[in-house]
């Protein structure tokens, strides 16, 4: 997710087991990258919005970001007056997920779209999957509202959308711990026990990972938005976003659940 810093034009603020043969085992050759249908769809379609911006002129590149981007400014007595009107203050909750601020954005967004989506998509299949990253990207969005009220910058990019994928993915990884099912989450996602929501905040590896994980976005926010001249890191959007997948996960989830003691008796409603 990025933002700009001033409302410049175009940029946004940002178990198969191997066959044998006379008693020799012959190892299969794995596919070096097996990415999930859905997962691969999703990138190509931001791969297209993306390649098809490069066919507008700068002026008319403009307009469709502040179009689709996330304008805090929208929500406020001036904010009929930016493109889109109404409609947008409803759609850009969803359209600012498939506008990206550059190539590198795009790439890193589909690098991690990649490393956590595939075994979320594996678990609980592509509607799934597309309902928790709307939920967490709009989360986010919400959140850079609440923290920037009447910012006039787009906030564009799927970030928000993906870090929620990675609170959900936290729940199935801490679940397993060290344990002999640690391999799970990555090799057989389906087969996985999803940390129950109580189980989360009082799993102390857990609930430090979460914290590691808060303080090292705002520590790279505070970085590379020193770094960047025209745009900076919606890490508002970022939090937002995966405490939303962090706690709605088990609203999409329909796999197993691991609880333990005292959260045995706590983990009941839509959300455990």
């Amino acid at each position: 997710m990025m933002r700009a810093k001033a409302c410049r034009p175009g940029r946004g603020r940002l178990g198969v087991v191997p066959p044998t043969s006379r008693g020799l085992r012959v190892h299969s050759r794995e596919p070096v990258l097996n990415v999930p249908p859905s997962i691969a769809w999703m990138f190509a379609v931001l791969a297209l919005v993306h390649v098809s911006r490069g066919l507008l002129t700068a002026e008319d590149d403009a307009w469709l970001v502040r179009a689709m981007g996330f304008i805090p400014a929208r929500y406020t007595e001036a904010g009929h007056q930016l493109p889109g009107g109404a409609t947008a203050a409803v759609t850009s909750f969803l359209t600012h997920m498939l506008l990206h601020g550059d190539l590198t954005h795009l790439l890193v967004n589909g690098a991690w779209l990649l490393a956590v989506g595939s075994p979320l998509a594996r678990r609980i299949g592509a509607l799934r999957l597309l309902g928790l990253g709307f939920v967490s990207g709009s989360a986010g969005a919400l959140t850079f509202l609440a923290v920037n009220p009447g910012l006039a910058a787009p906030v564009v990019g799927a970030s928000g959308a993906i870090s929620g994928l990675m609170g959900a993915l936290f729940r199935l990884i801490f679940a397993t711990g060290d344990g002999p099912d640690r391999h799970l989450p990555r090799e057989e996602p389906w087969n996985a026990p999803r940390l129950g929501l109580w189980a989360t905040f009082t799993d102390r590896r857990a609930l430090a990972a979460v914290v590691v994980w808060i303080v090292l976005n705002l520590v790279f926010a505070s970085w590379l938005g020193g770094l960047l001249t025209n745009d900076g890191i919606a890490w508002e959007a970022h939090i937002g976003g995966f405490l939303a997948g962090l706690l709605t996960f088990g609203a999409f989830d329909t796999g197993p659940v691991k609880v333990t003691g005292a959260s045995a008796g706590e983990e009941e409603g839509p959300f455990a």
